[in-house]
C-alpha cells in the first residue's frame, strides 16, 4: 500500500491544505518561479505575500522566497477562499455511527468543495458541525439536487464504502415532481447513452449502445403535476434529468434541462424538484443491511403548498 506524506498543516474551516509536488524534471530556479507558474491565477504580489506569512509549507518548515527549487519535494497551503454567498438551509443528520454519517442535503448545496463552493458545501458543514475532520463522501450529488448523501468517518473505510457505488451494490429511490401526461404509459424503463464533454456544462443523449437506464414509475397525480418515484441502474451525469426530460415531462425547476438557463448563484427561489429519498446495500463492515429514508419533502408536492 502506497503511503501518502502527511500534511504538516491542520485543517482550516473544516478545509484540507492544498498539495502541490515539485516535479522531478523541473528547471525552475527557486520555490517561488514555481509556484507562479504553477497558480496562474493567483497574482505573483498574492504568492510573495503568502510566502512572506509563512503560507507555503514543506515537511521541514516554511518556504522563503529565495528557498531553491528541490525537485520532488512537497508544498501544502491553504488556498484563498472565495467570496461565497451562504446557502440559507440546513444540513440533516439522519444516521451517524463510528462508521458512516447519513446526511440530507438540501438542494443548492455542493458535496464536496470545488469551483466557487468551498465553505459553503456539505462536506465542510458536517467536519465543522460533527467535529470530524477526517469526513469523507462515499459518493456525491448534484448541487441542485437534495436529499441522502453517505459520508465515511474513518479514511481507512472509505474506499470499502466507495465500492458499494462504483459496483452498483446501493439500492437508490429518488423522489421528482414533474408535469403529469396521461398519455405516458407507466411505469417505464427508459435506456439511452449519454456523454458528458469535458468542460461542457450539461450532459447530451446520443446514439449508439446505452449506458444509463432508468425506471420510473408514477405515485400520484394533482393540479397538473406528477410525484414520480425514479430508480436509476446507473449513475451518469446528469441521467434522471435527462431521462424525465426526454419522456416529455421535465422535473421543475431544472436550470439545465430542456433549456440552459444563466441563474445567479444567490437565487434560491427555485428549486430543482429532485430528492434522493432511499439508499439501501448491505454494510460492508459489519454485514448488516441498511436502509436510510430521506425526511426532506419536495416543496411543489407539499399539501400546503
Amino acid at each position: 500500500m502506497r503511503r501518502t506524506t502527511p500534511s504538516p498543516l491542520p485543517q482550516r474551516g473544516g478545509l484540507d491544505a492544498a498539495r502541490l509536488r515539485l516535479p522531478v524534471d523541473g528547471t525552475w530556479p527557486t520555490v517561488r518561479a514555481y509556484l507562479v507558474a504553477r497558480l496562474p491565477r493567483v497574482d505573483p504580489a498574492r504568492i510573495d505575500a503568502m510566502l512572506a506569512d509563512d503560507r507555503f509549507v514543506g515537511v521541514d518548515g516554511p518556504f522563503a522566497a529565495d528557498t531553491p527549487y528541490r525537485p520532488g519535494e512537497f508544498v501544502w497551503f491553504h488556498r484563498d477562499l472565495p467570496d461565497e454567498v451562504p446557502v440559507p438551509f440546513e444540513i440533516g443528520i439522519v444516521h451517524r455511527d463510528d462508521h458512516v454519517v447519513v446526511a440530507d442535503k438540501p438542494h443548492f448545496l455542493s458535496t464536496i468543495p470545488r469551483g466557487q463552493h468551498v465553505a459553503e458545501t456539505a462536506l465542510v458543514r458536517l467536519r465543522t458541525l460533527l467535529g470530524l475532520p477526517h469526513l469523507s463522501p462515499a459518493h456525491r450529488l448534484d448541487r441542485p439536487t437534495a436529499g441522502l448523501v453517505l459520508f465515511v468517518v474513518r479514511p481507512e473505510l472509505r474506499g470499502r464504502y466507495q465500492t458499494l457505488f462504483r459496483d452498483r451494490r446501493v439500492h437508490k429511490e429518488y423522489e421528482a415532481v414533474a408535469p403529469h401526461r396521461p398519455d405516458l404509459a407507466l411505469p417505464a424503463v427508459v435506456r439511452s447513452r449519454i456523454v458528458k464533454e469535458r468542460g461542457v456544462i450539461t450532459a447530451q443523449e446520443v446514439p449508439g449502445e446505452p449506458n444509463a437506464q432508468t425506471r420510473v414509475e408514477l405515485l400520484g397525480h394533482r393540479d397538473g403535476l406528477g410525484r414520480y418515484r425514479l430508480l436509476p441502474l446507473t449513475g451518469r451525469t446528469h441521467q434522471l434529468r435527462l431521462h424525465m426530460c426526454g419522456l416529455g415531462v421535465p422535473i421543475l425547476g431544472d436550470p439545465f434541462y430542456p433549456v440552459l438557463e444563466d441563474r445567479p448563484l444567490d437565487d434560491f427561489t427555485r428549486p430543482l424538484q429532485l430528492l434522493a429519498k432511499v439508499l439501501a446495500f448491505d454494510d460492508p463492515v459489519t454485514g448488516e443491511p441498511r436502509r436510510f429514508e430521506s425526511r426532506l419533502c419536495l416543496a411543489a408536492w407539499r399539501a400546503d403548498r
